[in-house]
C-alpha cells in the first residue's frame, strides 16, 4: 500500500502572487534589493573557479539573475523559468505553471534563484526538483527574504488590528530563517550545504511609502485569506502607521525597516566531493592526542 502524501500547508494564494508580480512589472517594479543581490551573486560565484553550462534562473522576477550571469560571462546557455519574461531575447524563457516546474533531469550545471523562494508554498518540493535537475556536481545558489524581516511592520499591524477588532490575522509573509534553510538543503539531498545572511536597514519617509515599495516588489496581497478572515481596513492601516511612527522612527522622523537576505547553496552529489569520515575510521584516538598535548606542555 502506498504511503499517504503529506499535504503541503498553503500559506500563499498562487493566483494573487502571480498577479502581484505581473502588476509590479507593468507599473515599474522596485528592484533595489534584487540589484544588490545580483552583485552578491556574482561575487559568490567568483570564488568558484569553474564554468557552469547551461544555467537556470529559477523564479527571479524579470530574470535579473539570468542577466547578471550573462553580463559576467559565467555561462553560455541560460534559461529562465518564472512569472515575468526577462527583457533579453537570448535568454530562453518559460512560464511557471503550477508546482511541477517540468525541469529536465540532470540538465543544469548551475541553478540560481533571487528573492522568489519566500513566496513559495512547497519549498522542500521545489528544492527536490532543483536537486533532480542539476548535473552531478552542479551548484544551486539562492537568495530570499528571510529571518526576522519586516518584524516592525508585522508587530504594528498585529497590534493595530487587535486594538480595533479584538483579533488579528497574519498580514506579513512568514519567513524562513538561516538554520531552517540549511535543514531544507540537506532534506533535498544537496551536498556541502552552506547558509548565511545579511541584515539591512531600509529607511522610509512614511508608513505608506514603505507599503507602496513592498507592493512594487510584489510582496503584498499574496497571503492566503482563511475563511472568516476580514479584509484589512483603512482604520487598521492608519492606526498601524501611528504605531510605526511612535516605535520605529529615527530622530529625523524617517522610519526603519529591517530586512534579512538569506543565502543558501548546495551541490548535487558527486564522487569527487569531500566526504566526512565514517565513525570509527580515524587513525589516531582523541585520547592519545590530548595526552600528547598535555605531555608537551610540561616542558614549556
Amino acid at each position: 500500500m502506498d504511503s499517504p502524501i503529506a499535504e503541503v500547508p498553503q500559506l500563499f494564494d498562487e493566483v494573487k502572487a502571480r498577479t502581484a508580480i505581473q502588476r509590479a512589472a507593468r507599473q515599474g517594479a522596485a528592484t533595489f534589493l534584487l540589484e544588490r543581490a545580483q552583485i552578491d551573486l556574482i561575487e559568490r560565484l567568483e570564488t568558484v573557479l569553474r564554468s557552469f553550462d547551461p544555467a537556470l534562473d529559477l523564479g527571479t522576477p524579470g530574470g535579473l539573475f539570468a542577466t547578471a550571469l550573462k553580463r559576467a560571462g559565467r555561462v553560455c546557455g541560460i534559461d529562465h523559468v518564472g512569472e515575468v519574461a526577462p527583457g533579453d531575447p537570448s535568454i530562453a524563457y518559460r512560464r511557471i505553471d503550477g508546482p511541477d516546474l517540468k525541469l529536465e533531469a540532470g540538465r543544469y550545471g548551475l541553478i540560481v534563484s533571487g528573492l522568489w523562494l519566500q513566496r513559495v508554498n512547497d519549498v522542500p518540493g521545489i528544492l527536490a526538483q532543483v536537486r533532480r535537475a542539476l548535473k552531478p556536481d552542479g551548484l544551486f545558489l539562492a537568495a530570499f527574504v528571510g529571518g526576522d524581516s519586516l518584524a516592525e511592520l508585522r508587530d504594528c499591524l498585529l497590534t493595530a488590528e487587535s486594538e480595533i477588532t479584538g483579533s488579528a490575522a497574519l498580514r506579513v509573509f512568514p519567513f524562513v530563517d538561516v538554520r531552517a534553510a540549511g535543514q531544507l538543503l540537506q532534506r533535498a539531498g544537496l551536498a556541502l550545504p552552506v547558509t548565511d545572511s545579511e541584515k539591512l536597514t531600509i529607511r522610509y519617509g512614511s508608513f505608506f511609502a514603505l507599503a507602496a515599495e513592498w507592493r512594487a516588489m510584489a510582496s503584498s496581497a499574496s497571503l492566503l485569506r482563511r475563511p472568516g478572515t476580514p479584509p484589512l481596513t483603512r482604520r487598521v492601516l492608519f492606526r498601524a502607521a501611528e504605531l510605526y511612527a511612535e516605535r520605529h522612527a529615527d530622530a529625523d522622523g524617517r522610519l526603519r525597516a529591517n530586512v534579512e537576505i538569506v543565502w543558501m547553496s548546495g551541490w548535487a552529489p558527486h564522487e569527487s566531493q569531500q566526504k566526512p569520515l565514517k565513525p570509527g575510521s580515524a587513525k589516531a584516538r582523541l585520547e592519545d592526542a590530548l595526552a600528547d598535548i598535555a605531555s608537551s606542555k610540561k616542558f614549556d
